[in-house]
């Protein structure tokens, strides 16, 4: 896995780099914007939604690990575009439930169930453990595929502890229960902004960016 650090070399004429993100999602899209104007120092990204995603043959995330499923669902898609595609995978892993919810975090609580029932769950859950150990990982794993072929996968996670009330308005998923030490705030507490020097999906995507910088295979 390339290790994120100072790019050898500057993208060449400051031309951007175009992807596909593999998701029809525009909230998710909006993010990773985001953190790609945050990476503007290494490389210029330009990203867009894969075209007709919904009309497309769906790849079924059902791997046990983030790498896998990130690393599946970017060779499925990128069969179906031209530009270089990126996927992602990422959950909440809790000490106490044996790394639960994981990958299933989205479909914790079941597969139409609200954020707020998910969170339910996990206190739930949590309780019921009677451990009283609270720590937990956010960890995102991010993959690059380009023509049916993967080219890197990158992932980082970032440390904190599950708190007994959700706080915080801020955010989405689990975000009210993390509570990030460094910052005493939970992530639902912080701005995106501040979010973003801190998360788990922003370190890997600076990985990528870094990666991005500097390859030759784009």
């Amino acid at each position: 896995m390339p290790a994120r650090g100072k790019s050898q070399k500057e993208p060449a004429c400051g031309a951007a780099v175009r992807l596909f993100l593999a998701s029809s999602n525009l909230g998710k899209l909006n993010e990773f914007r985001a953190l790609a104007a945050d990476q503007a120092a290494a490389v210029s990204l330009e990203l867009q939604l894969l075209p007709n995603f919904s009309e497309l043959p769906a790849f079924e995330e059902s791997a046990p690990t983030f790498s896998e499923n990130a690393a599946g669902k970017a060779l499925h898609y990128s069969r179906f575009a031209d530009l270089p595609i990126v996927a992602d995978d990422s959950g909440l892993a809790v000490d106490a439930l044996g790394g639960a919810p994981g990958v299933r975090s989205a479909r914790y609580a079941g597969p139409n169930a609200s954020p707020a029932g998910r969170i339910s769950k996990l206190l739930l859950e949590l309780r019921a453990s009677g451990s009283e150990n609270r720590r937990a990982s956010f960890v995102c794993v991010i993959a690059l595929a380009v023509r049916g072929r993967v080219i890197a996968v990158f992932s980082d996670s970032v440390e904190g502890t599950i708190l007994e009330n959700p706080r915080g308005a801020g955010g989405f998923g689990y975000d009210p229960l993390f509570f990030f030490g460094p910052a005493a705030k939970s992530f639902a507490e912080m701005s995106a902004e501040e979010k973003n020097r801190y998360s788990h999906r922003a370190k890997a995507f600076g990985k990528l960016a870094d990666f991005l910088a500097s390859s030759p295979v784009l």
